[in-house]
């Protein structure tokens, strides 16, 4: 059959990069957390009163970086011990790479220059960068996108393949197309252990295809937009709308004076637009005509990270110059803007971003189920029983441990309802108060 030939083609020749692309997706998610662990330097061990003001936060980092010139983006910390970010697009050390910015790491309290930085040159940035252009530039990320469509051509034909496969003959009791439908889920959640290595393999590889088919679906379809984003962007008459993209170039047009608006200044102003919401990056003006952009997020904006609503001020009058408001946008700029926040999977909240991260290891299991089979059927391993007794232990020992701290357990998710409610409804409280 040319498709099941196409699906396994597919796999010897893309399953070890799928496999790299996932795995490295699934560390990318917890980029910030993994860095904080491994560099404890950009952690604040007792955080004190109130952040400085941005003002002086940027005095530091010119003081530290003198030579620098032109615009400066400073993205605050997502917790009270985190650091302020601030992100300076084109040093001239990496001057010719994709994309390899500088990162400031300063101490929101203190003003002190923590650590100076350049993306790739750190472990999680690295990983990153393999995950999107597999350390290959422009090109890299092209390949990765088509990397991406061969993935959804996988996902597709497995599926199609699982549900061919599981046309057997069913109990004459199960009749009908619901008897149908019932008899080839209960034939897909059975795993034959008993039965030998390849069994247990092919069972194991559809059942894992058919509760992440979806997720892996949606990943490579939005990772295909992330490397090629015009093509839906045009599609949806969002055109800078996509991930990374900063708007407009918007200009100061007012008289220059000797009184320029300062970056606290730029963030009431943004903030009186605003009132309810959260103050993400702020961007300095580039030149004598930049303009201050501030970016929010706003109660229950999807994009953590990487929200969407901006405020353009002129740097001598402090007039607002343009505002994007995602309430304002059409079906197809809140698509194109939600594709990111989907691939990350913050769209769905921290529930969310854990269950991506399991996705992300799903094409290793794959790709490792997909080659014994292949192997086993060419001759080159042998097929053979599993022991499963020791696992059968394991289960055990688990099981009587769980049931000693079943009490615990259900006193702490008692305490986890009741703050995830009221969370609930303070998010609801505030998105009321907000439209």
């Amino acid at each position: 059959m040319w498709l099941k030939k196409t699906h396994v083609t597919l796999a010897l020749a893309l399953g070890f990069l799928f496999a790299l692309l996932g795995l490295t997706g699934s560390l990318s998610i917890y980029r910030e957390e993994l860095d904080a662990a491994l560099n404890p330097r950009l952690t604040v061990d007792s955080p004190q009163g109130q952040y400085l003001p941005l003002d002086k936060i940027m005095a530091a980092v010119q003081a530290a970086h003198p030579s620098r010139h032109g615009e400066w983006v400073l993205e605050m910390p997502r917790s009270p011990k985190g650091m302020v970010t601030v992100w300076y697009e084109k040093p001239h050390e990496t001057f010719g790479e994709y994309y390899a910015p500088l990162m400031v790491s300063v101490n929101p309290y203190t003003a002190e220059v923590v650590a100076s930085r350049f993306w790739g040159k750190t472990f999680t940035t690295w990983v990153e960068d393999l995950h999107t252009q597999i350390q290959l530039g422009f090109s890299g990320a092209r390949i990765v996108g088509i990397i991406g469509l061969g993935l959804m051509v996988s996902a597709i034909s497995g599926l199609y393949l699982w549900w061919e496969e599981l046309k057997s003959p069913r109990p004459p009791f199960e009749k009908g197309v619901l008897g149908g439908i019932s008899h080839r889920l209960r034939q897909a959640f059975t795993l034959h252990h008993k039965e030998g290595l390849r069994r247990f393999a092919h069972d194991f590889h559809g059942l894992l295809g058919l509760v992440s088919a979806l997720i892996l679906l949606l990943l490579a379809f939005t990772g295909f937009h992330l490397a090629f984003p015009k093509i839906i962007e045009t599609l949806a008459g969002a055109s800078g709308m996509g991930h990374g993209e900063d708007g407009p170039a918007i200009r100061s047009t007012a008289a220059h004076n000797n009184r320029p608006v300062s970056l606290a200044e730029a963030v009431v102003i943004a903030r009186g637009l605003f009132p309810h919401a959260e103050i993400r990056r702020v961007a300095t003006p580039a030149g004598e005509d930049g303009t201050y952009r501030v970016n929010l997020r706003r109660p229950g904006e999807v994009n953590i990270r990487h929200p969407v609503t901006l405020v353009w001020i002129d740097r001598w009058s402090g007039q607002i110059r343009d505002v994007r408001n995602p309430n304002k946008f059409t079906p197809g700029q809140t698509l194109v803007s939600s594709l990111w926040p989907l691939h990350t999977g913050e769209y769905f909240g921290p529930l969310g971003r854990l269950s991506w991260f399991f996705a992300g290891l799903t094409p290793l299991l794959f790709y490792i189920t997909g080659l014994v089979q292949w192997l086993i059927k060419r001759g080159v391993m042998e097929d053979r029983k599993l022991d499963w007794s020791g696992l059968h232990s394991l289960w055990i020992n688990a099981d009587e441990a769980m049931r000693r701290q079943l009490p615990l357990m259900m006193k702490l998710l008692k305490h986890w309802g009741l703050w995830a409610w009221t969370q609930v409804r303070r998010w609801v409280e505030k998105l009321a108060k907000d439209m």
